[in-house]
């Protein structure tokens, strides 16, 4: 009796919480679900109707929009690779022991609290400009001519801008990872004259596998609606060359000022990110239970 009690008690102090975060995302959704079957627009609010599918149907048949899935994925896979190989690699290079550790793992980490929008201006106007940037300087004292990277390579350079934010995350939870091996494991296959190659293949590979799916799981909910990085450099150019679906919306709702035609966006959106992460989830699921 004094457990139902308990619980009854635990529930309805937990109870308000819940109900506060049921309104938060509830609320919001159900808005836009309701705004993106009018036909409304902030320019002219007056000639608001009912639109049925059509606002679907128009961004679903915007010739932006399956360049704007494939960017995304671009973004997301690109960054994936890169931060979970480079997360291995310091985080190896950080579980050793050298002089000024400490400070390397700090230097290391930093980036991943600096401001998306602060980073992306750094890399855009320090690093990557063609006439004034560190990348400039370098090729013209290397006698070779400048490279305009978010003209020429844009969706790449996007790719770099937001795996340098993410790979310090993924290092982290990589070396955490890491200094939790056995370290009898490794002295034992190392005594049976296991080469370093093979204790890393057999031993450190399998243990890191955890881990790994927890990077990939939590970048990929969060590298699905990159934003400031194209705004603030490429502003979804050249041309269309760098629009991810997140993006779109913004220009069909920011721009435009189209709140039905954002708000179909903004649920497409939502159901293809939703796919993506359920695919993942199964990914990871049927990972960890082998």
């Amino acid at each position: 009796m004094a457990t139902q009690h308990s619980r009854a008690a635990a529930r309805l102090m937990v109870a308000p919480s819940v109900i506060l975060l049921f309104l938060w995302m509830i609320v919001p959704l159900v808005t836009t679900i309701y705004f993106s079957f009018l036909n409304y627009n902030l320019l002219d609010p007056t000639k608001g109707g009912w639109a049925g599918f059509s606002n679907y149907y128009y961004f679903l048949t915007d010739p932006s929009f399956i360049a704007s899935v494939l960017h995304t994925l671009a973004i997301v896979l690109g960054v994936l690779f890169i931060t979970v190989i480079g997360g291995i690699l310091l985080a190896l290079l950080m579980n050793m022991d050298f002089w000024g550790q400490g400070v390397v793992r700090v230097l290391v980490i930093a980036p991943f609290f600096v401001m998306p929008t602060v980073s992306a201006l750094v890399w855009k106007n320090m690093f990557m400009n063609p006439v004034n940037g560190m990348f400039a300087h370098i090729a013209k004292g290397l006698g070779l001519q400048p490279f305009d990277f978010l003209s020429q390579a844009p969706l790449l350079s996007i790719i770099g801008i937001v795996a340098w934010q993410w790979l310090p995350f993924a290092t982290l939870i990589l070396l955490t990872s890491l200094q939790s091996l056995d370290g009898e494991q490794q002295e034992a296959a190392e005594m049976d004259g296991a080469s370093w190659l093979s204790r890393f293949y057999y031993l450190t590979v399998p243990h890191l596998t955890r881990a790994v799916t927890v990077v990939i799981l939590i970048q990929t909910i969060f590298l699905l609606s990159v934003f400031a990085e194209i705004f603030v450099t490429t502003s979804g150019g050249p041309g269309t060359a760098t629009t991810t679906i997140t993006y779109l919306v913004y220009i069909q709702s920011l721009v435009k000022y189209d709140v039905g035609g954002g708000s179909a966006g903004g649920i497409v959106a939502v159901i293809l990110a939703n796919i993506v992460a359920i695919f993942v989830m199964r990914m990871i699921g049927k990972n960890l239970d082998a």
